[in-house]
């Protein structure tokens, strides 16, 4: 069975990012935009130097979040910090996301939040549009304020209708909103996506990751 891909998201702090670095984490996310987990393009660029010193397996990827970003925005920022994705969390149409595609080396993945106003049939209805323009779907809890990253759940039944979307386009589906070390096994288990991701469930505070409950997390979802 192959191992659930795991995202830490949010990561701020050198320190802690080096106090992660055996931990067999697949993808490290860096939020740019409006967030308490923002990061300068400097200090990603010195977060990104800290994961290429990775010691356990492969060199995680570094991934920016960024909301409805202009592209001269996004090429500065891929000059200054060596991005391996670029997670689109705005109302960025197919289209921009296939010219970041096609005029940056980078992957690009795609949120959708959960929970809005919008009819469900209707954003899936619409997701269609992507086909062939992302690399990767990532399905978050609505928050009114910041897009995602609320810490919390939406309803998982919803889960298999993006997963099948995925598996049509042959892209990977990431899972978050609300996930932490007591509930994530039973997503996993549950609903199998291809991958998970965590901010908030792995920090003692807002904004700060607690090594322990990251440790915890990595544990439940790598099985170790």
């Amino acid at each position: 069975m192959m191992s659930t891909a795991l995202k830490i998201c949010g990561l701020q702090s050198v320190e802690v990012l080096k106090s992660m670095i055996n931990l067999p984490v697949d993808y490290i996310g860096f939020v740019f935009a409006k967030s308490r987990r923002r990061v300068t393009p400097q200090q990603a660029a010195q977060l990104v130097q800290v994961l290429r010193e990775w010691e356990h397996g492969k060199i995680p990827a570094a991934v920016g979040v960024l909301v409805n970003p202009e592209l001269s925005e996004l090429e500065e920022l891929l000059q200054e910090t060596a991005l391996d994705v670029v997670q689109l969390h705005g109302q960025e149409s197919p289209q921009f996301c296939r010219e970041v595609k096609e005029r940056f080396p980078v992957s690009v993945f795609k949120a959708v939040s959960i929970g809005s106003d919008r009819p469900e049939a209707e954003r899936l209805s619409a997701l269609d549009s992507y086909a062939g323009c992302i690399d990767g779907l990532l399905i978050d809890t609505y928050d009114p304020v910041y897009g995602g990253g609320s810490g919390k759940t939406f309803a998982w039944d919803l889960i298999p209708a993006y997963q099948q979307w995925a598996e049509r386009q042959g892209i990977p589906l990431f899972v978050a909103g609300g996930l932490d070390p007591d509930n994530v096994a039973h997503l996993i288990g549950q609903y199998a996506p291809y991958g998970v991701d965590v901010s908030s469930g792995v920090e003692s505070e807002p904004g700060v990751k607690d090594i322990n409950k990251v440790t915890a997390f990595v544990e439940r979802v790598k099985g170790n």
